[in-house]
């Protein structure tokens, strides 16, 4: 098959574009840094040097292939200007353009936990609208949602916490059940999914390992030889001061905060349980614990 990926040499995008050409598929990968070329091209991959906002791009980029897989690339939460709803509507809507008018009949889009939800799950309803957007293309393009539940590298965000005070403070976790994913297990179900022949619209859902936040802390807290490590549950309103507190767009930090609380009370997780998938990934918060104690010893 002949395969576009978006994404770049991302945490997904790259184990995907390394398994997929292992299986014997052409793999196109689109990247907007130039830098990125000749990686690309050692990888055994066409590179298309581009940007996602660039319609006539995408679309020259997409024909073609047999199928495409399509995600939004993270954003700077710290950009005061940054409009993040605005941000995914605009790259859904080229992507909607784009297979329209590229003529390619499989999609496999990377959508997440919640993307069920309308409303009340912050930062995540940029890609419930996407999944809507994608819906509405022709019967005849077979599209599948991934949602992919909460990443383990997400932890890497409670570095600097850990460090100065010796805890996870956020608005979720302790003994409310989380699950988590390894990207390495989420690119290896994107590669299955996309070889799977189907019609109509899919949801799937990916997942590694279910934990408690305190059993999460137990786990890094042993891997950086601190057994002692708690994960509190803050107000969140605590939660919005310290995202503030660092700097973060107050709207996307209000954002992270209702989403938090949604996977807290539940709402967020209700459908992934009802869908939760039969295998887990193979990667497991052990294995990311050991990744997360090197650069936690890094400083």
């Amino acid at each position: 098959m002949k395969i576009t990926i978006t994404g770049s040499l991302g945490h997904i995008s790259k184990p995907l574009t390394e398994n997929l050409i292992g299986q014997g598929h052409e793999v196109t990968l689109i990247s907007s840094n130039p830098e990125k070329e000749a990686d690309i091209k050692n990888l055994g991959a066409n590179p298309a040097i581009g940007s996602l906002e660039d319609l006539n791009f995408l679309t020259h980029a997409f024909t073609g292939a047999d199928a495409v897989y399509t995600m939004v690339p993270p954003n700077n939460y710290f950009d005061h200007s940054l409009d993040l709803l605005a941000y995914y509507r605009r790259l859904g809507g080229n992507y909607t353009r784009a297979i329209a008018q590229s003529g390619v009949k499989r999609v496999v889009n990377l959508s997440t936990i919640g993307a069920h939800l309308a409303q009340g799950s912050g930062i995540l309803i940029g890609a419930h609208d996407i999944e809507h957007m994608l819906n509405e293309l022709s019967p005849e393009i077979a599209v599948t949602h991934m949602r992919p539940t909460s990443f383990y590298y997400n932890l890497y965000g409670y570095l600097d916490m850990i460090r100065t005070e010796g805890l996870i403070a956020v608005n979720y976790g302790a003994e409310a059940l989380i699950p988590w994913v390894s990207p390495t297990d989420i690119a290896a179900a994107i590669a299955e999914e996309i070889a799977i022949p189907l019609t109509g619209r899919k949801i799937r859902y990916v997942a590694s390992e279910e934990l408690t936040g305190n059993e999460v802390a137990r786990i890094l807290g042993t891997a950086i030889e601190k057994p002692d490590l708690k994960w509190v549950i803050v107000s969140d309103e605590q939660t919005q001061q310290d995202l503030e507190a660092i700097g973060m767009n107050p709207g996307i930090a209000a954002g992270l905060v209702e989403m938090y609380a949604s996977l807290h009370n539940g709402s967020l997780s209700e459908d992934y349980y009802r869908n939760r998938p039969a295998v887990m990934g193979k990667v497991k918060m052990t294995d990311f614990a050991a990744e997360f104690a090197a650069v936690f010893h890094q400083k």
